[in-house]
Parts: C-alpha cells; sequence; structure tokens
C-alpha cells in the first residue's frame, strides 16, 4: 500500500491506522479516504489482528474532515461527492473487529462523524469534538445526523449541527460520544491497552456483538446514501459556494446573500 496519507503498524495485535496529513490537521481527501479503506479492510480480514485503532497523526488534530483545499463544488476522487465517504463509513461499520477512534485533539466536522461510527472512542483531555457543517456550507445528511443523535440524544445531537459548538473530552464523555477521556500524556498507553484487552476476547463472539450491534442502525446506510446524493445538489449552489470561498478569503460567510 502507498502510505502518502496514511500509515499502518501493528503493535502487539493491534493495528494503528494514522492518518498522516497533520500539516492540514488530518483532513482527508479522496487519496486518503482510500488508503484508510484498504487499510481497514488489510486489518479487518487479518486473523492476528484483534483490534483497529483510527488515530491522527500529530497533536493537534485527530481529523477535520474534508480538506477544503480539495473542495470547490466537488473534491478530488471517487463517490457521490468526490470522496469515497460513503464506502469509508461502511468500513468502519463492516470490519469484523472492534475500532477506537483515538482522539488527541480536534475531531471536527468529518473527523467528528468518524468518531462517531468507531465502536470505541478514547480521547485526550485536549480533544475537542464539534460539527461545522452549517458555518463551512455543507451537512452530513447521514451517519453524522442520524447515527449521532442514537450516540447522543436527538436533543444534543441537533444542538451541535444547528449551534456549531465545541465540545470537550470530558464533555464528550458525559454526553456518550466518547468512552474515557484521559490525560493527554497516558492516551497512547490507554489505547494500546485497550486494544490488547479487545485482543484477548473471541474474536468471533466480538464480530457477532458488533454486527449485532449495526443490525439497528443499518438502514442508515440509505439514508447517509440519499443524502450524499442531496449533499452534491447542494454543493452546486452559490450558498454553499459562498462558505468556501469565506473560508479561503479568511471572511464571515454571508449565505443568505449567496441564496437571493
Amino acid at each position: 500500500m502507498n502510505e502518502t496519507d496514511v500509515l499502518y503498524e501493528v503493535r502487539r495485535g493491534v493495528a494503528w491506522i494514522t492518518i498522516n496529513r497533520p500539516e492540514k490537521l488530518n483532513a482527508f481527501r479522496g487519496l486518503t479516504c482510500d488508503q484508510l479503506i484498504e487499510a481497514l479492510y488489510r486489518a479487518g480480514y487479518d486473523d492476528s489482528i484483534g483490534a483497529i485503532v483510527l488515530a491522527g497523526a500529530g497533536d493537534r488534530a485527530f481529523c477535520t474532515g474534508g480538506d477544503q483545499s480539495a473542495h470547490d463544488g466537488n473534491y478530488d476522487g471517487r463517490g457521490t461527492i468526490g470522496l469515497p465517504i460513503e464506502q469509508l463509513h461502511a468500513a468502519i461499520r463492516d470490519v469484523p473487529k472492534p475500532v477506537i477512534a483515538r482522539v488527541q485533539g480536534y475531531a471536527i466536522g468529518g473527523g467528528n462523524v468518524l468518531a462517531t461510527l468507531c465502536d470505541l472512542t478514547i480521547c485526550s483531555e485536549r480533544a475537542q469534538f464539534g460539527q461545522v457543517g452549517p458555518k463551512m456550507g455543507s451537512v452530513d445528511p447521514g451517519y453524522g445526523t442520524a447515527l449521532l443523535a442514537r450516540v447522543v440524544g436527538e436533543k444534543k445531537a441537533r444542538e451541535m449541527w444547528f449551534l456549531c459548538r465545541r465540545y470537550s473530552g470530558q464533555e464528550a464523555v458525559e454526553m456518550g460520544l466518547a468512552n474515557l477521556c484521559v490525560p493527554h500524556e497516558q492516551l497512547d498507553e490507554v489505547v494500546q491497552s485497550w486494544g490488547e484487552e479487545l485482543c484477548e476476547r473471541s474474536p468471533t463472539a466480538l464480530a457477532i456483538a458488533k454486527r449485532s450491534f449495526n443490525m439497528d442502525t443499518a438502514h442508515q446506510a440509505g439514508i447517509a446514501g440519499m443524502g450524499l446524493m442531496a449533499l452534491k445538489l447542494y454543493y452546486d449552489t452559490d450558498e454553499s459556494r459562498e462558505g468556501v470561498n469565506a473560508l479561503r478569503e479568511k471572511r464571515p460567510p454571508n449565505f443568505r446573500k449567496a441564496r437571493q
């Protein structure tokens, strides 16, 4: 595997898959998604692997979603919106191994969705979670909304999306978005220890349990597919482009004027 955007390492039976774009706050482009999908399936169907860690390189960010520098009404790869995001989300859910999100910093936008999708989330006290779509001319009309509501409750999910606030690691634990918040310097040790503990469990039992949990929300794949088609149409509007342009020009967006 060409590891331009993604690093792959096995530590005592635990596969660490790391988004390696720290200069972009681990924002993903089409290539990143393709390599993450490949790495997830590589680990997921390797019998010597007992658990998977999804991480971001550097100290600042787990992942900040789609790379806006690769976005001009479309992204740079395949998939409904130019990113194979539906396949990436499916891979996290489909692999028959527990996937642990290791969140050391920002888990914002699409990064917050990835943390939501992972089976377990362990974060640092420096972590920040949140959504930014309505501030940026975007939205996740699939797992990022529907599954989030199952995870944190509908009122809290609506708050996260409508107000676009940020939440600390401890607040994420309190709302059910994360399992554990630990001191920053202990994060890797704790994540690895959880992974090794999972390696001691019956892999078949874990795979069945994971698929059983997924069955309850399997219909959301259809919601996500339809939602991404709507999102593609939205990206073709002046309203959505205003968010991208405002970011590049470092000014507040004026979405209402762009609609006129």
